[in-house]
């Protein structure tokens, strides 16, 4: 059976270090420029090159995103940057602007060039344009289906490589191309500064009746026009490697390591797993309960069934049902070393997740603060903690709890 790749996101040395314990066979993430996602701390040339140093030894890719949609001003700083990215040994660029591609093969050439789903690409002639253009991936639109993405396949040169988006957040706009943020904020969408207007709550009001509002549905609290579901693969990733995709792409450079390691870890292990069961493959229920032990709004297939993804109208919040509430540091002698994350109390039962990916329970018995005084909370962010436990706990495990609703 012919292997996928997993790619995952890191905005951050931190994300990206989960990315790489948790099984990506890929990570993606930015530089300090020209990058769809602005909000990030990204990366600096020294962290890039330390970052994909790390990861190649580890037999993991690195691709740098460039694809924003620069303007005249930007250009002209185009071709330092590709050198540099270039320099620090990267594995291929993503790229949405055709000028941008031609500056790609000038001034790093032994970079793969891969076309970011931000160029739209729906049918085969634009992907073999692409290809004849010097492509080696493009990353296919999510307004795709299954069968569109096959029929891309079955008519384009099998040596151009096919990605798309198995998880994460959807945008209401076509492949992300919005000005909504620009026009509302100022804050322009198609060079990672988008503001995410379409998760705002909306009411409409009447032009010669000032000061009344009306709520575009029956509900006190308006609608949330815009706010699409997130896009979960996790039960039909044998569909998507039919299909003909060679990676598979978890969405969120923006979001946190925590989430950055649930997900890659959900993705490898059901990969892994289906590898080796092939047609006899069935998703285990521990690894579907992963994904909702994560930040994220109502859950979908996206347009890989022909269907719409569809919209949450009734709030614009996440689905937060655990948080992490400590880390450990080290454990040793049978004493587990921790670093508070959030609240948590004496006699909790914890859920955690190893640095195997294998989640279990414990129950906190007894814990210390840094003084050796037995507490019964640990209220305050990032104390140290230390509790007496036979139960081995590895260092680097995310302690999480279920919050109370």
């Amino acid at each position: 059976m012919t292997k996928g790749e997993l790619l995952a996101p890191a905005g951050d040395m931190e994300c990206f270090e989960k990315a790489l314990q948790f099984g990506a066979d890929a990570i993606y993430l930015a530089g300090k420029q020209f990058g769809m996602r602005s909000a990030p701390s990204n990366f600096d040339w020294d962290t890039l090159r330390s970052a994909v140093t790390l990861a190649h030894q580890k037999g993991v890719k690195v691709y740098v995103t460039c694809n924003t949609l620069p303007k005249n001003e930007e250009i002209d700083r185009m071709p330092a940057f590709l050198e540099a990215v270039a320099d620090c040994g990267a594995d291929a660029l993503i790229i949405a602007d055709l000028g941008v591609m031609s500056l790609a093969a000038k001034y790093a050439p032994k970079l793969e060039r891969h076309v970011s789903t931000q160029a739209g690409v729906v049918n085969y002639q634009t992907a073999n344009v692409l290809y004849d253009m010097g492509a080696s991936r493009v990353v296919l639109a999510r307004e795709l289906s299954l069968d569109d993405i096959a029929g891309i396949r079955a008519k384009t040169d099998p040596h151009l490589e096919l990605e798309t988006f198995i998880h994460g957040s959807m945008c209401v706009s076509f492949s992300g191309r919005c000005l909504i943020s620009s026009y509302l904020t100022g804050r322009d969408a198609n060079r990672g500064d988008c503001a995410q207007p379409c998760r705002w709550k909306y009411h409409l009001y009447e032009e010669h009746r000032e000061g009344q509002f009306f709520p575009v549905n029956q509900e006190e609290d308006g609608t949330y026009l815009y706010n699409s579901r997130d896009l979960c693969m996790i039960e039909h990733i044998d569909d998507v490697l039919k299909a003909g995709v060679k990676s598979m792409k978890i969405e969120g450079r923006a979001k946190s390591a925590y989430y950055v390691a649930v997900t890659t870890n959900a993705y490898r292990h059901a990969l892994n797993d289906y590898y080796k069961e092939g047609d006899q493959w069935k998703l285990a229920d521990w690894i579907r309960e992963e994904l909702e032990k994560v930040s994220h709004r109502e859950y979908s297939t996206g347009f890989y069934y022909g269907q719409e993804p569809g919209q949450n109208t009734k709030d614009g919040g996440y689905i937060r049902q655990y948080e992490v509430v400590a880390v450990c540091d080290d454990y040793r002698d049978g004493v587990a070393y921790l670093s508070q994350r959030n609240r948590f109390f004496a006699g909790d039962t914890l859920d955690i997740l190893p640095p195997s990916g294998i989640p279990f329970e414990f129950r906190v018995d007894r814990m210390f603060n840094e003084a050796g005084e037995q507490v019964d909370a640990a209220p305050h962010a990032t104390q140290k903690l230390t509790i007496p436990t036979e139960t081995v706990i590895p260092k680097g495990s995310m302690l999480r709890k279920k919050r109370m609703l």
